[in-house]
């Protein structure tokens, strides 16, 4: 299933964007060595600003604070360093059980993760409908296959 050509990697090219012309000096930013260019692409700070955020909070790094009552407020009962391999551990078990793991897996074709949630799948086009007829104005959708 993996290709062992040389060749490119059509999901890694990032189209730039376009140059622009500066109205003066005084509009150019100061040049910084290891910055970034204008024209280079930012694919993290424009979804944000796609979905109507701050383009900036791409790099800020850190917690915004905007956001220290929010995390200081989850983690108030403290937090688990081990998380995700905890949470890893117990997907995969939940998976094996779910796609029937073991020896007679092996014949059904093993693990299939699609199959393991499948109950819990969401049908796109049916919560649009849903929520359409609900009045909440949504975005527009593709065609339904």
């Amino acid at each position: 299933m993996r290709s062992t050509s040389g060749g490119p990697d059509e999901f890694s090219v990032l189209p730039s964007r376009p140059l622009e012309v500066p109205t003066g000096a005084a509009t150019l930013p100061e040049p910084t060595p290891g910055g970034s260019n204008l024209s280079d692409p930012n694919p993290a700070a424009d979804a944000i600003a796609a979905l109507g955020g701050r383009p900036g909070a791409a790099n800020a790094g850190g917690i915004p604070a905007a956001d220290a009552t929010l995390v200081s407020y989850v983690g108030r009962y403290g937090t688990n360093p081990a998380i995700r391999q905890e949470l890893a551990a117990e997907d995969a078990a939940f998976r094996r059980r779910r796609s029937g793991g073991g020896f007679l897996g092996l014949f059904r074709g093993g693990e299939r993760y699609f199959q393991a949630y499948a109950a819990m799948a969401l049908d796109a086009y049916a919560e649009l409908i849903r929520f359409r007829n609900l009045g909440v104005q949504v975005p527009s959708a593709p065609p339904a296959p």
